[in-house]
């Protein structure tokens, strides 16, 4: 068997999209022309499908203090956190981070997908349990791998399945880990975080949090599901990323527990990865200041959701569970699914593809995700797209 066989599923599902003239996976955006707009294909699109919450990426500020770490210390640090890639800047944002949450301790990694890489296989190993939710992250699903622990799965934002398998656990339910998400990515619905809690008082797991698209986006002062929930005091460790709220790239850790700090020297993804660039981490933390300034970043962002969840609703979609940045539109078949895709980019509107086995269930979606950048109008335009896309079909005879 060649090295290249076990691909031959997706070799013959790419030779299937380009039979009908579709490349929803290699989309290039040629020129970025603000946060919510781009060229693609030539034409002027409007992004409806990235995660730039806060819209971020280009505010001047931002800008500004990236050029200034980038003229000061260069455009990388060609070393691992453990080696040369610890500049001053690292540390004060760890610091940052720490305050940010009201916690003892805060690591930062390279990326959201290392953070949740190298912290669950360092905090646990072979002989260990994990209980996650069904439908997490692929960068979770392999950081437990990577551990070596017991891995158990419950069905998804259900704390009643979770308690289920808890009560057959018995005395190992003390020294296990629960990791579940603030809000999660392909139907944007939130954990039911106060009656995991709940269950953490009864049974005494350690329970992980990861806030990658509700840092920012939830929260009294944007610090996520955690502090929404009122749990900053009763969740163990919160992971996130800088990619999306906060516009650049990058991961972390934060927890109350100061032996957090001890994770740094035996997880590989921290050890034996190039840390962050000047850039970036002067970027997030200018990000960082923004988001604790005030909340008309969020109150936009909000004002957007909601229009575009209620809009959606009135025109028949059936969507996620509930309105936040991220709106799921339940679509067909895959063909159709695709085929509406890229009717809606030909009409000038990017939004996110999700198939099976991404999309939770077998199912089908239209992913958006809005951002405080987008403008009520831009909102409707999106709107218009998915009226006239219900009127045309999806059909091939129909596009």
């Amino acid at each position: 068997m060649g090295l290249f066989d076990k691909l031959a599923t997706i070799a013959q599902g790419r030779a299937a999209l380009e039979e009908l003239g579709i490349d929803p996976f290699n989309v290039e955006i040629e020129e970025i022309l603000s946060p919510t707009e781009a060229r693609i294909n030539g034409r002027e699109t409007l992004l409806a499908g990235t995660n730039n919450y806060l819209g971020l990426t280009f505010d001047p500020r931002c800008i500004e203090a990236a050029c200034t770490a980038t003229h000061a210390e260069g455009t990388g640090t060609t070393g691992s956190r453990m080696a040369n890639g610890t500049f001053s800047g690292h540390r004060a944002l760890e610091r940052e981070l720490a305050a940010f949450y009201g916690y003892a301790s805060a690591i930062v990694f390279s990326t959201g997908f290392v953070a949740n890489l190298g912290a669950i296989s360092t905090l646990t190993g072979p002989g260990d349990l994990i209980l996650l939710d069904a439908d997490s992250h692929a960068s979770i699903y392999d950081g437990c791998r990577m551990s070596g622990a017991d891995i158990i799965r419950f069905r998804h934002n259900n704390a009643a399945d979770l308690e289920k398998r808890l009560r057959r656990l018995g005395e190992r339910t003390k020294d296990a880990l629960v990791i579940i998400e603030g809000i999660y990515s392909m139907l944007g619905d939130r954990a039911p975080l106060a009656e995991i809690v709940a269950l953490k008082k009864q049974y005494g797991f350690w329970l992980m949090v990861d806030e990658a698209h509700s840092l920012g986006v939830l929260g009294k002062k944007g610090r996520g599901l955690v502090e929404e929930a009122g749990c900053l005091d009763q969740v163990d460790f919160i992971v996130g990323t800088f990619s999306k709220s906060l516009g650049t790239i990058g991961g972390f850790c934060v927890s109350n527990h100061p032996e957090l700090d001890l994770v740094r020297y035996a997880s590989r993804s921290y050890v034996f990865t190039a840390s962050p660039s000047p850039a970036t981490i002067a970027s997030v933390r200018q990000a960082l200041r923004l988001l604790e300034a005030g909340t008309d970043l969020r109150d936009r962002l909000w004002a957007n959701a909601r229009q575009l969840y209620e809009g959606l609703g009135k025109l028949g979609f059936r969507l996620g569970p509930e309105p936040t940045p991220v709106v799921a539109v339940y679509m067909g078949s895959k063909e159709e699914t695709l085929l509406a895709w890229k009717w809606m980019l030909d009409q000038g509107v990017y939004v996110n593809l999700v198939l099976p086995p991404a999309a939770p269930d077998g199912t089908s979606l239209l992913r958006c995700s809005v951002g405080a950048a987008h403008t009520p109008e831009q909102i409707d335009v999106i709107i218009e797209a998915f009226a006239t896309l219900k009127t045309v079909g999806t059909l091939p005879r129909a596009v």
